[in-house]
């Protein structure tokens, strides 16, 4: 399958997860967190880092990003931490967390706590074993959902006191549409009719 070109990707909405929202930065809010994440049995899973603009220096993972269809999760790890009750979550075999690209985000979390991750999957494997040859996430969200996705705000800093909304709003989508992508690919979704109409005209 032809590669996406950015003209087609321009015509295409812009999509964003509109639903609830909850950021997680207090230990009591993490222990509801958790106790709802667990009932999940499929989530999109991302993180951010703050960037760093000067050789050698690399911060920690600071925010931990969980999506059902109707929620997300922004765990805030440079205020909680990576505590055992999230670990928990994150090496439950039970629970499958989809994302992309996602080696060197579970390295990153494992530099905070080490543990085994259990059940991730990665949609950019997927992707491939389907005959796709875009892996970004914002290629694949244009494969399989027939939407644009924003990276204006992958460079802010995401170890500010508060998240403003713009920021929640992108962290949100990003782990959103990974699960919007390993459901549209296990129906063997790969040219959204909506991009198919694009390409044709």
């Amino acid at each position: 399958m032809e590669r996406l070109t950015n003209e087609e990707l321009d015509l295409l909405p812009l999509a964003q997860f509109d639903k609830n929202i909850e950021v997680v930065d207090t230990p009591e809010k993490l222990q509801v967190a958790v106790n709802e994440l667990s009932r999940e049995s499929v989530l999109g899973f991302d993180t951010e880092t703050r960037p760093s603009f000067k050789r050698g220096i690399v911060h920690s993972v600071a925010l931990l990003q969980l999506s059902s269809e109707e929620k997300t999760w922004l765990i805030r790890l440079n205020k909680v931490g990576l505590p055992r009750n999230i670990v928990d979550i994150l090496a439950d075999k039970r629970i499958l967390k989809a994302g992309v690209a996602i080696r060197d985000d579970i390295k990153a979390l494992q530099r905070r706590c080490n543990f085994e991750p259990g059940n991730f999957i990665d949609l950019q494997t997927v992707a491939k074993s389907k005959g796709l040859e875009d892996f970004s996430l914002k290629k694949l969200a244009a494969h399989v959902m027939g939407v644009r996705i924003s990276k204006r705000q992958r460079l802010s800093n995401w170890e500010s006191d508060t998240l403003t909304a713009a920021q929640q709003r992108y962290a949100a989508t990003d782990s959103w549409v990974s699960l919007m992508i390993h459901k549209g690919l296990e129906r063997d979704i790969t040219e959204h009719p909506r991009l198919a109409a694009i390409r044709k005209a």
